[in-house]
């Protein structure tokens, strides 16, 4: 643990912020990458090799700027003998792996699932944030903890729309994170500031991690994860007292939140195989391109699990 908690600059000590807090903050995000070119351009091009046929589904598009920042999913041909899985990046738009992870997903492995599954790929649930890097919306708001009936988030709600209109049970679903050490840094504090809520800091883990739910833990769908990934970047260790960001392990690289009481994205979607995913893309042990492939690998080993617990 951090001795000590990082001030923010924006705020009065003591007192939680106030909408001149919240606009003070707003006025500092400035764009750093774009959404069109890496996102929407990718997903217009692959969409017309994919066999069999994968359609755009436009599922809502952000008040912010509509025309700018369309929410879009990728899915195949729906069948009713086969089950959905729901694979979700960019809750965090700062969260580069989680966006190019799912992308690279379907431009490598989606025909193969598509065999199996009724695929849902959207891959990026935050595309102001993933302009900007953040972890919040423009409102200060955390999508990833907004995954709750009557959400006021649209990015959020949005998302939960879409898979209300699906009409069916999700058998699996991957959420696609990272931990990075920004998290600390940056979002961390200004959280602790936005809400005057102390919490407590630790040192950001160095490699990969899972995050469980609490009421549906999946330990063996963890774990098949956990060993296919550790093929491609390290799994985070436990500290001193088994834990890892504050929360005990329950096997080598594997925590659990109540996702659904917390409003995570993995919560709201009652997926029978559920799990959120978190790459570190600050070791110097990896590079993008392993992120990217670790998010990919923990796809795939997901999925590949489901086939087998269904056959």
């Amino acid at each position: 643990m951090i001795d000590s908690e990082p001030t923010y600059h924006i705020g009065t000590p003591g007192q939680p912020w106030g909408a001149t807090q919240r606009t003070q903050w707003l006025n500092e995000q400035t764009l750093k990458r774009s959404y069109h070119e890496h996102v929407l351009t990718k997903l217009n091009a692959l969409i017309k090799n994919l066999t069999p046929r994968f359609d755009i589904q436009q599922y809502g598009a952000l008040s912010y700027d509509a025309e700018r920042y369309p929410l879009l999913a990728l899915t195949n041909q729906t069948d009713s003998t086969k089950p959905t899985a729901l694979i979700t990046g960019g809750v965090h738009g700062y969260e580069t792996s989680g966006v190019q992870g799912a992308i690279r997903f379907l431009e490598t492995q989606a025909e193969r699932y598509a065999q199996h599954f009724n695929l849902v790929v959207a891959p990026c649930i935050s595309p102001w944030a993933y302009e900007t890097i953040n972890r919040w919306n423009p409102n200060a708001d955390d999508p990833n903890r907004s995954f709750v009936p009557n959400s006021n988030v649209e990015e959020s709600a949005a998302l939960m729309s879409l898979v209300e209109s699906l009409n069916t049970e999700l058998l699996v679903h991957i959420d696609l994170h990272e931990t990075t050490d920004t998290d600390n840094s940056e979002f961390r504090p200004a959280l602790s500031a936005r809400d005057n809520v102390y919490h407590e800091y630790w040192e950001v883990p160095d490699g990969f991690y899972l995050v469980g739910d609490t009421d549906n833990p999946c330990d063996n769908f963890q774990s098949a994860i956990i060993d296919a990934v550790s093929q491609v970047t390290p799994i985070a260790l436990s500290d001193t007292n088994g834990k890892i960001i504050g929360e005990l392990t329950t096997q080598t690289g594997v925590i659990n939140y109540a996702t659904n009481q917390l409003g995570l994205c993995t919560g709201f979607s009652n997926a029978t195989f559920s799990t959120t995913t978190e790459v570190y893309p600050d070791s110097p042990k990896v590079d993008d391109e392993t992120c990217i492939l670790a998010q990919v690998t923990a796809v795939k080993a997901a999925l590949d699990f489901a086939i087998d617990a269904s056959s």
